[in-house]
């Protein structure tokens, strides 16, 4: 549900003042944030995980909202699944009409915005799927994983369910995998019982305790691969995103794993969320 303030100016159209808008597209969800002066609110949508798709969804909050192009002055998104130019290319075009300027980034790249500003570092990002990038001093990225669910993602929610689905299939409990295989969105579905898995092994369940751990193992050594190739000293910046490392349980076991992986980090609390990340590039690219 949307949650913005009705102000004088929403109910004057004539004295509508332009708003910045940064939208960070994930599997399940889709976070919107909008800055209008020096005021930032946020809303959430579900996603679709087909991207040709974005612009019908973005389309549909802008008539709720009452916007036009003219209204948004600039429109970054944040999606899951692009690293090329020419996909975030292709992307924008199709975003166009929604705002005066369009930009498109990687999920990823804004998440590290976000948890370590312009700190060089790395950041580990676990939510319905997985990736770990990093940048240097002098702005050179890196990335491990971010495959999708069908190559990568280890360490994932989607990853974790998918894990915890093929154990109880070992015990003939056929059923539930079956349900989850043949879902309408079978990535979110499955990705959905994450928590679940997280919460057996909080309580002690050795099974999920594996495949938490596993996981766990996936990422560190994503984090390490990411800090070595760009070389980024004997105290590496850390940071995280993403539901999955919501979870203070399976956090505090990365953050152990990625000390066994051999990687020294300095853990930071992240700043802001992605997509305030997104919103601020948003502001200032309106005023470039």
């Amino acid at each position: 549900m949307d949650r913005v303030a009705i102000t004088f100016a929403d109910r004057h159209p004539a004295k509508r003042q332009a708003v910045c808008v940064g939208a960070d597209v994930g599997g399940t969800w889709i976070r919107i944030a909008v800055w209008a002066g020096h005021r930032v609110s946020t809303t959430v949508v579900p996603a679709d995980r087909d991207l040709r798709r974005l612009a019908s969804v973005l389309r549909a909050v802008w008539r709720r909202r009452g916007w036009s192009r003219r209204r948004v002055a600039a429109l970054v998104v944040a999606s899951r699944g692009l690293w090329t130019i020419g996909e975030r290319q292709t992307l924008a075009r199709s975003l166009r009409g929604l705002a005066g300027r369009v930009h498109v980034i990687s999920d990823a790249q804004a998440a590290l915005l976000g948890a370590l500003g312009q700190q060089p570092g790395v950041v580990v990002l676990s939510g319905t799927g997985s990736i770990v990038v990093g940048w240097d001093a002098r702005g050179h990225w890196a990335r491990a994983g971010g495959l999708g669910p069908l190559i990568g993602d280890e360490g994932s929610g989607f990853w974790l369910g998918r894990e915890w689905l093929r154990t109880t299939d070992r015990d003939g409990r056929l059923l539930p995998t079956l349900r989850a295989a043949h879902a309408p969105d079978p990535v979110q579905t499955i990705a959905a019982l994450a928590p679940a898995v997280l919460a057996r092994a909080r309580r002690g369940d050795r099974r999920a305790q594996r495949i938490a751990t596993a996981g766990q193992r996936y990422l560190a050594t994503s984090a390490l691969k990411v800090a070595r190739a760009l070389k980024l000293g004997p105290r590496v910046n850390v940071s995280w995103a993403g539901s999955v490392l919501d979870d203070r349980w399976f956090r505090a076991g990365l953050i152990r794993a990625v000390a066994r992986a051999g990687l020294r980090a300095r853990w930071h609390r992240p700043s802001e969320e992605p997509v305030v990340a997104a919103v601020r590039l948003a502001a200032t690219l309106a005023r470039a």
